[in-house]
């Protein structure tokens, strides 16, 4: 089909190799316009514009899709269909419009569960233990269009976002392939989504990411899961260099008691406000994830400290 495809980040990107496999004409490619990132903030552009870069695709980065000419510019493409993965950007009724058979989003949860901008990290950090991918039309509404195919999956216990990324980017691009297979032949059909059991996944606040030792050690192993790479749930301490942040990227609920926060043992075991968490891997600011073992080389975590 003649298709623009439409997203940012690596979780996109594999679909859009995927339709380009396919054989699919991708007449533009519209991503986040590059970010300042890494050390020296330079400009880094998006995974997905490296790669439609890399293919020789039409490039477009615009900053907002509501001014008429950036609407009219995307309507001149004359695209069958828009697909949409993790795009970022808010598209208006006329973006919805343009193409003859509209857009398709393929989105990282069970719809109606987790509508918005973070499902995968949501359903983890609540404890979900199973999630998937959908392929819907877009509507004027936040992930609330008809879905017409899912795949799911279970999550594990120890399973991180980063890992629940991983597969649901390795369902979804065949998913949507498969759907555009099935409209090029009209043989796509939709089911409007049920409002029982809605609920939203906001986006992920910095703020959110400091651990709480006053939460149930079993929460606290879901948060740090769900915020496993980015942005890492944290904690800080005197480590006998002075006040640390320190990432918890791997972490296992055991028993335990003590005022929450307090160190129960040599070897990471923190009080929490119902039982105990052992830290297992963690990350040090400007240094690479490391065990438990190599961290607390040189490092003071002794019985009878607290964190904050």
């Amino acid at each position: 089909m003649r298709l623009i495809f439409m997203g940012t980040p690596d979780f996109a990107t594999a679909l859009l190799k995927e339709l380009c496999a396919r054989g699919h004409e991708v007449v533009a490619v519209y991503s986040q316009p590059p970010r300042p990132a890494g050390r020296g903030m330079s400009e880094k552009k998006s995974s997905v514009h490296q790669f439609a870069e890399s293919r020789g695709l039409l490039m477009r980065t615009p900053k907002s899709l509501r001014g008429a000419e950036e609407q009219e510019s995307f309507r001149a493409l004359n695209a069958d269909v828009a697909v949409v993965a993790a795009y970022g950007l808010l598209l208006p009724q006329p973006i919805l419009d343009a193409p003859k058979h509209g857009c398709l989003n393929l989105h990282g949860s069970l719809l109606p569960r987790w509508r918005g901008a973070a499902p995968i990290q949501r359903a983890i950090m609540a404890g979900d233990k199973e999630s998937g991918v959908e392929v819907m039309k877009m509507d004027a509404g936040l992930d609330t269009g008809p879905v017409a195919l899912s795949a799911r999956t279970p999550i594990g216990p120890d399973m991180t976002a980063g890992e629940l990324h991983d597969r649901l980017a390795e369902l979804g691009a065949p998913l949507m392939a498969d759907a555009l297979d099935l409209l090029a032949k009209g043989e796509l059909r939709f089911t409007p989504q049920s409002e029982e059991g809605a609920c939203y996944a906001a986006k992920i606040d910095k703020a959110e990411a400091r651990i709480d030792w006053r939460r149930p050690a079993q929460a606290l192993h879901d948060h740090v899961r769900g915020l496993t790479p980015f942005p890492g749930a944290f904690f800080e301490g005197d480590l006998g260099h002075g006040v640390e942040r320190v990432k918890a990227l791997r972490t296992k609920v055991e028993e335990g008691r003590g005022a929450p926060g307090t160190v129960l043992d040599d070897l990471g075991l923190i009080a929490c406000g119902e039982g105990a968490l052992r830290l297992l891997r963690v990350q040090r600011a400007g240094k690479g994830e490391m065990g438990i073992e190599e961290f607390l080389r040189g490092r003071k975590l002794a019985k009878g400290a607290v964190l904050g």
